[in-house]
């Protein structure tokens, strides 16, 4: 299972001379691919929503741009992932000050924020119903998770080679947080779908499940709860904190969430603050219960889906390149659980 959804991630890495980990080089340099949001024309045009959307014109931070329909036909105004072939909807609902606050941010999109601008190298965000069952699952991520943080290290960082060289943001760390969600916060829905992503195999609303962020807001992949093993979690993880193999953000797996902050101005700001001093997450606009009744139901996935049974697709060389590194980690790994 650990293997076969790694694979050729790990062989490429394999092969790289940059020590920066993958999560901090998409921290430095891999910016977040733009959410579409798309109005009628009807909409668009009338003054209330034209003062709404001013300040997002002349400063916008969120990885956000809107347009008007052509489609005549269009009634309410939708959110869109922007990949390509992939787009898919993630909301849709009328556009008013309230709905645009809940689409733009959340208490827990700030605290994914201010977690990633300490430095943190992941954030699993784990969505659980609060049942005993869910809990004890969400606790089993947990335990793994402060396990792996002690037994794993950053590769050795060359201060004179030049394509290993740190952007400006918070120290370099190894640090894998988490982040407990109830799964029926309407406050949350919006996220929690991005965070399942755009081929999603489960419904965010009535499955529990871990996603892990990094980066300026990438999602690496998202499973249910019953099949997130140990194994995999540490594949994740040790992925993470490995040296970056692939320098292309859309060679990578993965997708974005929707994040309002400049990140350009934040990274910067990061590199001179003290993280224990960082601002508290400030209150958001409640969403509106109807919010959550507009999520549009999960689609069919194809990112990193974990199952043993499919065959790894790549070229022999990746293929082979992926078996060496993986044969290597697996003997690497146990020397770490003996420290």
């Amino acid at each position: 299972m650990r293997l076969a959804t790694f694979l050729i991630a790990l062989g490429t890495s394999a092969a790289c001379a940059c020590t920066i980990p993958v999560f901090r080089f998409a921290l430095d340099r891999w910016e977040a691919d733009k959410f579409h949001l798309v109005m009628p024309a009807a909409v668009s045009q009338t003054p209330e929503v034209q003062d709404l959307l001013r300040p997002l014109r002349a400063n916008g931070k969120a990885n956000l741009d809107f347009a008007t329909a052509k489609d005549p036909a269009l009634k309410d105004t939708v959110l869109r992932y922007s990949r390509g072939d992939d787009e898919k909807q993630v909301w849709s609902g009328k556009l008013d000050a309230s709905s645009l606050a809940a689409v733009l941010d959340s208490p827990a999109r700030q605290k994914i924020v201010q977690q990633l601008l300490a430095g943190d190298s992941v954030i699993w965000v784990i969505a659980d119903s609060g049942s005993p069952l869910d809990t004890a699952e969400a606790e089993r991520v947990e335990k793994r998770l402060k396990f792996l943080e002690q037994v794993a290290s950053l590769p050795i960082q060359d201060p004179n080679d030049p394509d290993s060289q740190l952007g400006p943001g918070p120290p370099l760390r190894l640090k894998f947080a988490s982040l407990r969600l109830r799964r029926d916060d309407p406050a949350e829905a919006l996220l929690l779908r991005m965070i399942a992503g755009p081929k999603a195999t489960f419904d965010p609303a009535t499955t529990s499940f871990a996603g892990a962020v990094f980066g300026r807001g990438r999602v690496l992949g998202a499973w249910p709860l019953e099949i997130l093993d140990d194994a995999s979690l540490e594949d994740a993880c040790m992925f993470l904190v490995g040296r970056c193999g692939c320098r292309l953000k859309n060679e990578s797996p993965g997708w974005d969430i929707l994040l309002n902050v400049d990140w350009e101005k934040a990274l910067p700001a990061a590199a001179t603050s003290d993280p224990k001093s960082a601002p508290t997450v400030a209150a958001i606009p409640a969403q509106p219960p109807e919010l959550r009744s507009m999520i549009v139901p999960a689609a069919v996935p194809e990112l990193l889906t974990i199952n043993p049974e499919e065959p790894v697709k790549g070229s022999k060389g990746v293929l082979i390149a992926g078996l060496a590194a993986g044969l290597a980690l697996l003997v690497l790994i146990p020397r770490w659980l003996r420290k």
